[in-house]
């Protein structure tokens, strides 16, 4: 008989650290219910007070933020320093949607050959399930929570197995901001459960951040039962390094892209495309910076990075190096599982990547770098739109009218010049092609989970 609860172990001891159960049906029901109910009452707030609640929330999380790293280091293993960043990115993501949320979901004046008088409103539509990931436990959930609430819709959370004392956490400090009881609301159901729950009338929509099967998956039911969806999901992101490009920057900000997080972030440097000219030196560099890498104890000051969040998903990202090689990717450092306990995944690096290597064609969710040469800007190109994907990507050059021209002919949701991919509340973040639809974040994302209703008057 199947273990009928969410399980959470250390991913840097392998060892069991919570074990919660999963809700019964009545259970379900009772909380659907709620928050039906409370989202009625939420809609019909003020959108001020909503936003001083947010602004309460950003305070609640700076004032729990040692508790809150502390959960995320021991439930998903990123080190105590990307925790805490974390954290702080969710409190300043909080202030920005108070400062700026009602300026945006204002009537907007509309004119027309027709009307005295014309405008927009954006309305909330109801409750919204998100069904989030683990590799940021609550800037995932907290990035698609904020904008829903503020336009008026209640929120419920399907959190991953794996993270469920960080999902409750954040339950315990929106409401100790002030949010009304079930307003925001975790549901702790196995996957299976969800299509119910999806097909439930109380549930208006759906967002989802995770893998492209995940999404597939919600994807099809919410259209069955015709329900917006949006989804945030896998990715290949190119990392383009020009023949003129300062090196050192872009070797600094290579590492940082690839290694964050021990790899594991959807929006991330994961084939670094190399023009010809550049692409030994920047190898040697890379080499060098990766050798420097710690992957160790999360919860030491010292290790850069932490394990692999779980056995199996270390094993996957194992196989794919493995596939790699024996189709001809060059290993030039780690990539050989390490004994002990925990799921530690060394700083992997692969050269000679091309079309057709998993390194290349799939997301390698972990610390595993693929190195990609390219004869020149428009080769560069190519190679970064030879994917099934299209999430984000980087181009590093001096000359910024070539970086401009060839964002415009990148297939992805978002370019960044002389950096790298780097969420913020003030633009929105999403995919092209198998990387999803919709937006998240900036105004955009306040007004993706909202009716936009035509308001039209003529007078006399």
């Amino acid at each position: 008989m199947p273990d009928m609860h969410a399980i959470s172990r250390n991913p840097a001891t392998g060892e069991e650290i919570g074990r919660f159960a999963f809700l019964t049906a009545s259970e379900v029901e009772q909380t659907l219910a709620n928050a039906a109910a409370a989202q009625k009452r939420w809609a019909a707030t003020p959108i001020e007070q909503r936003a001083a609640i947010m602004t309460r929330l950003a305070s609640v999380m700076r004032e729990r933020v040692e508790e809150a790293a502390a959960i995320a280091t021991a439930e998903m293993g990123k080190t105590l320093r990307e925790a805490r960043a974390e954290v702080e990115k969710c409190a300043a993501t909080a202030d920005w949607f108070a400062r700026n949320g009602a300026r945006h979901l204002a009537d907007e004046p509309a004119e027309t050959d027709t009307a005295d008088e014309a405008y927009v409103s954006f309305l909330p539509i109801g409750v919204i399930l998100g069904v989030m990931p683990w590799n940021f436990p609550y800037w995932q959930a907290v990035r698609a929570a904020l904008p829903i609430l503020l336009g008026g819709n209640g929120f419920i959370l399907k959190h991953a197995p794996n993270v469920m004392r960080a999902a409750f956490l954040m339950e315990e400090m929106f409401r100790a901001a002030g949010l009304p009881e079930h307003v925001f609301s975790v549901l702790n159901v196995d996957t299976p459960a969800i299509e119910s729950v999806i097909a439930d009338r109380r549930i208006a929509a759906v967002t989802l951040t995770g893998s492209t099967r995940a999404g597939a998956a919600v994807a099809s039911l919410a259209g069955r039962h015709l329900k917006k969806s949006v989804l945030e999901l896998g990715g290949t992101d190119a990392f383009i390094v020009l023949a003129d490009a300062d090196l050192d920057g872009a070797v600094r900000f290579a590492i940082a892209g690839r290694f964050a997080n021990a790899g594991q972030v959807c929006l991330a440097a994961k084939r670094i495309i190399l023009e010809r000219p550049i692409a030994e030196a920047f190898t040697q560099r890379f080499l060098q910076a990766a050798r420097e890498q710690c992957a160790g104890d999360p919860t030491d000051e010292r290790s850069t990075m932490g394990p692999i969040a779980r056995g199996d998903l270390r094993d996957g990202v194992h196989d794919q190096v493995q596939h790699s090689v024996a189709a001809g990717a060059a290993l030039l450092l780690g990539g050989e599982l390490p004994e002990g306990p925990g799921f530690f995944y060394p700083p992997t690096v692969l050269a000679d990547v091309k079309p057709g290597m998993a390194a290349f064609d799939e997301e390698v969710f972990g610390p595993v770098a693929a190195l990609v040469v390219a004869e020149d800007a428009e080769h560069a190109l190519l190679l970064a739109n030879t994917s099934e994907y299209g999430l984000s990507g980087n181009i590093w050059t001096a000359d910024e009218a070539k970086a401009r021209t060839l964002a415009r002919r990148m297939e992805t949701g978002g370019v960044f010049v002389n950096g790298f991919t780097a969420s913020n509340a003030r633009v929105p973040v999403g995919g092209v092609k198998k990387s999803g639809y919709g937006r998240e974040l900036s105004y955009f994302g306040l007004r993706e989970f909202t009716n936009a209703q035509t308001v039209w008057t003529r007078r006399g």
